[in-house]
C-alpha cells in the first residue's frame, strides 16, 4: 500500500468515525461499519500489492525469455547464413563430383578401347607368324634394309609399350577419381548431417522458449486483469467511505446547528454562562466529584446549560457543561481512545471506549491531550474546554453511548 493511499485512508477513517459517532441515524452501527470498511480496504490493498508484485516478476521473466529468444534468433540467423555458404560449397562439390563422374566414364571407355587395341595387337602378332627380331635383321638384303627393319621393330615395340603404359595410367587415374568421389561424398554427407542436427536443436530450443514466454504472457494477462478488478474494488470501497463520511458530516452539522440555535435561544433568556439558567444543573466548583453509582465522574466542574433530549424536533444527544476556556477535561471512566479528530460541527472531538459497548464522547475541545489508541484512566486529562466547531460559548458537549445509541449522561453521573 503506498504512502499516499495509506494517508488518505487514515484521514478518511478518522473523519468517518468521528462523523458516525455524532450521526443520529448511523450511531448504533457506525463504529462497526468503519471497522469493516477499514478491514476490507486493508485486505484489498494487500491483495493488490501482491498481484502487482507478481506482475513485476512475470514482466521480468517475460523480458528475460524475450532476450534469450532474440539471442537464439541471432544464432539461427547465423546458422542459416552458414547453411547458405555450405549449400554453395555443396553445389560446387556436387558439380565437381558430376564432372569427375563424367571423366570417369570417359576414362572407362578409353580404357576399354585401349584394352581392345592391345588385344587386337596380340592377336595380330600371334596370327601373323612373324619371326623374331634377330631373324628379321639378319635376313635383310643390305645395310639400308637392315636399318629400316630395325627402326620398324623399334616402332612396333614402342607402340606396344605405349599401349601397356596407357593402360596402367588410366587404371591409376580411375582409382584416384573413384577415391576423390568417395571422399567428396563423405564430406557432403557429414556436413549435411551436422547442419541438420544443429538446426533441429536450435529450432527445438527456440520453440521451447517461445512456449514458456507465451505461458508467462498468459499468466501476466490474468494478473493484470486481477489488478484491474482489485483497483475497481478499492475505488468502490473508497467511494463508500466517502459517501458515509459525507452523510455523517451532514448529520453532525445539522445536529450542531440545532444545538447552537437552542443554546442561543436559551442564552437570550438566561443569565451569563457563569450564572446557570433556571432549571440548569450546577456542578460544585473544586475538584471533579468522586465517581457515581454507575462508576463515572463528571468530565469538568461547571453548569449544565443544555440537557439531553428533544430540541426543535431533533435529539440533543448529550449535555452541554459550561466551563472556562482551557479547563482540563477528564475521562469520565477508564478505557481506550477510539476517536480523536476534528469534525465540522463538534470541532475537536474525542471518544473513549470503556468496554461492553459503553463509550463517552467530548466535543468542542480547544486542544487534545490524547490520541487514537491511547489507554486512559478515569480522571486522566484528555483535552481542554473550548469552543471549536459550531459553538455558542466555551463548554464541553458530553455524551454517553451504549452500543452506539445515545443515553442521557445525567443517568450515569
Amino acid at each position: 500500500m503506498n504512502e499516499r493511499t495509506e494517508s488518505w485512508r487514515r484521514r478518511a477513517l478518522a473523519i468517518f468515525s468521528a462523523g458516525l459517532a455524532v450521526a443520529a441515524v448511523a450511531a448504533p452501527s457506525g463504529g462497526a461499519l468503519a471497522q469493516d470498511l477499514d478491514s476490507e480496504l486493508d485486505a484489498k490493498q494487500a491483495e493488490l500489492g501482491t498481484q502487482r508484485d507478481q506482475a513485476g516478476v512475470l514482466s521480468t521473466e517475460i523480458a528475460r525469455y524475450s532476450e534469450q529468444i532474440d539471442e537464439l534468433a541471432g544464432q539461427v540467423a547465423e546458422l542459416r547464413n552458414q547453411e547458405a555458404i555450405v549449400a554453395a560449397r555443396l553445389a560446387e562439390t556436387q558439380a565437381r563430383l558430376d564432372s569427375e563422374r563424367r571423366r570417369l566414364q570417359r576414362l572407362q571407355a578409353e580404357l576399354k578401347r585401349s584394352k581392345q587395341v592391345l588385344r587386337d595387337r596380340l592377336v595380330t602378332i600371334y596370327k601373323s607368324d612373324e619371326p623374331d627380331a634377330l631373324t628379321v635383321i639378319l635376313s635383310a638384303e643390305g645395310f639400308d634394309d637392315m636399318v629400316e627393319r630395325y627402326e620398324y621393330l623399334k616402332q612396333i615395340e614402342a607402340q606396344d609399350s605405349e599401349i601397356v603404359g596407357r593402360f596402367d595410367t588410366l587404371r591409376t587415374e580411375t582409382a584416384e577419381t573413384v577415391e576423390t568421389i568417395r571422399v567428396a561424398r563423405d564430406e557432403i554427407a557429414a556436413r549435411k548431417a551436422e547442419l541438420e542436427q544443429t538446426r533441429i536443436a536450435l529450432e527445438a530450443q527456440e520453440a521451447a522458449l517461445d512456449q514458456a514466454r507465451q505461458r508467462k504472457a498468459a499468466a501476466l494477462d490474468q494478473v493484470e486483469s486481477d489488478i484491474q478488478r482489485l483497483e475497481g474494488d478499492v475505488s468502490a470501497i473508497q467511494d463508500r467511505i466517502q459517501a458515509q463520511i459525507q452523510a455523517a458530516q451532514e448529520a453532525a452539522e445539522a445536529e450542531a446547528a440545532a444545538e447552537a440555535a437552542e443554546a442561543a435561544e436559551a442564552a437570550e433568556a438566561a443569565e451569563p454562562v457563569s450564572s446557570p439558567p433556571s432549571g440548569a444543573t450546577s456542578v460544585p466548583s473544586g475538584p471533579v466529584q468522586s465517581e457515581s453509582s454507575s462508576g463515572m465522574i463528571w468530565p469538568v466542574n461547571g453548569t449544565v446549560v443544555s440537557p439531553f433530549g428533544i430540541r426543535g424536533g431533533r435529539l440533543h444527544e448529550g449535555i452541554d457543561i459550561a466551563a472556562p476556556a482551557g479547563t482540563p477535561i477528564q475521562a469520565a471512566a477508564g478505557g481506550t481512545v477510539s476517536i480523536a479528530a476534528p469534525t465540522s460541527g463538534y470541532g475537536n472531538y474525542t471518544c473513549i471506549a470503556h468496554g461492553d459497548g459503553l463509550s463517552t464522547c467530548y466535543a468542542h475541545q480547544s486542544s487534545y491531550a490524547v490520541g487514537v489508541g491511547d489507554t486512559v484512566s478515569q480522571g486522566e486529562v484528555i483535552g481542554a474546554v473550548g469552543c471549536t466547531g459550531s459553538c455558542y460559548g466555551d463548554h464541553v458537549h458530553f455524551e454517553v453511548r451504549v452500543n452506539g445509541a445515545p443515553q442521557d449522561p445525567l443517568g450515569y453521573l
